[in-house]
């Protein structure tokens, strides 16, 4: 029987609203890839960002292109030759992991080499808005111990930092700038970091400009997101970053971010594997990341109204690894 594959686009309503320095969403519009084979199905999914150029639109018919090699049995290393990295080759080769799995019995963590999977620490985030209003949502998450806080508006971001500070004293802060900041302030906001006791300062300047921190005092360490998609962008990091955020939507699948990984080991930096705003579906593969991560920050499920079925279980901020039901 031959494979086949469906490819839909779904929507997810945000819980609220999610703000981040380029912008604010009230919902997660994701792709979603199933391949069948036989009594097997595999599923993987998606989120196009426009930050790089990507479209719904565009996903599905990069998806379809391909569709004859997929359904004539495309395994995940020609995947990797076939199509560029990028959101849609994630959902494909994260749906070919859970193919494989599904077929073999064997579970996705085991092929790639882990002895199990084990629960992770995520990092929940607090959108940017008013330093009032950040603290206010920051003290109603200070319990969890792990905190993301989305900075980069255009003024007040030392409120901001302090602000949060004072309202979740207890929690380990990361500050995610998404490329909001400059040259002229990054060393005054850098600065009032370390003095809140924030352990880590992900991409602070815009990703074609981030030259610019080679030599730059860093009391906080930096972390590159939208600086680092796959391998071939990696060795120009060295000196410029202390860490690394790797996002599957980037690295455009599990197989070349389990690659990522470990060649940013290689090179000293530590890892972060992060998400875009999605559902279980698009968290479950990255778990296999998380063992191997200094921070983790999945929460991708938590922003949303609903999440799908058999999605990943949270007990506040600790999340278990997925059930066979929903992928690997």
């Amino acid at each position: 029987m031959p494979r086949i594959l469906d490819v839909s686009v779904e929507r997810f309503p945000v819980a609220g609203r999610f703000t981040i320095a380029r912008g604010s969403r009230t919902e997660a519009v994701v792709v979603t890839a199933a391949i069948r084979d036989g009594a097997a199905r595999g599923r993987g999914e998606c989120v196009p960002y426009a930050r790089y150029g990507e479209t719904p639109e565009g996903v599905l018919a990069a998806i379809e292109r391909l569709r004859p090699a997929v359904e004539a049995g495309l395994d995940r290393e020609a995947l990797q030759e076939a199509m560029a990295a990028g959101a849609a080759r994630n959902a494909l080769d994260c749906a070919l992991w859970d193919l494989d799995a599904k077929r073999s019995g064997v579970p996705a963590y085991l092929s790639a080499g882990l002895d199990r999977l084990r629960p992770a620490t995520t990092a929940y985030t607090i959108s940017l808005d008013a330093p009032a209003a950040m603290a206010r949502a920051a003290a109603t998450a200070a319990l969890r111990p792990l905190l993301k806080i989305k900075l980069g508006g255009p003024d007040g971001d030392v409120d901001r930092i302090r602000a949060v500070r004072a309202a979740a004293p207890d929690a380990t802060l990361l500050a995610d700038a998404n490329e909001g900041w400059t040259e002229a302030n990054l060393v005054r906001h850098a600065e009032a970091c370390a003095e809140a006791g924030f352990a880590l300062i992900e991409q602070p300047l815009p990703a074609d400009r981030d030259e610019a921190l080679r030599g730059t005092p860093r009391p906080v360490p930096l972390c590159a997101d939208e600086s680092l998609h796959d391998r071939a962008g990696l060795d120009r990091l060295v000196g410029l970053y202390d860490a690394v955020n790797i996002k599957l939507d980037k690295a455009g699948g599990l197989t070349e971010a389990l690659a990522l990984a470990a060649a940013a080991e290689e090179r000293g930096l530590a890892i972060m594997v992060g998400c875009m705003v999605g559902t279980s579906l698009a968290m479950a593969p990255a778990m296999l990341l998380a063992a191997r991560a200094r921070f983790v920050d999945l929460d991708g499920p938590l922003l949303l109204a609903r999440d799908r079925d058999d999605g990943l279980a949270y007990d506040g901020s600790t999340v278990q690894p997925p059930s066979p039901a929903l992928w690997g």
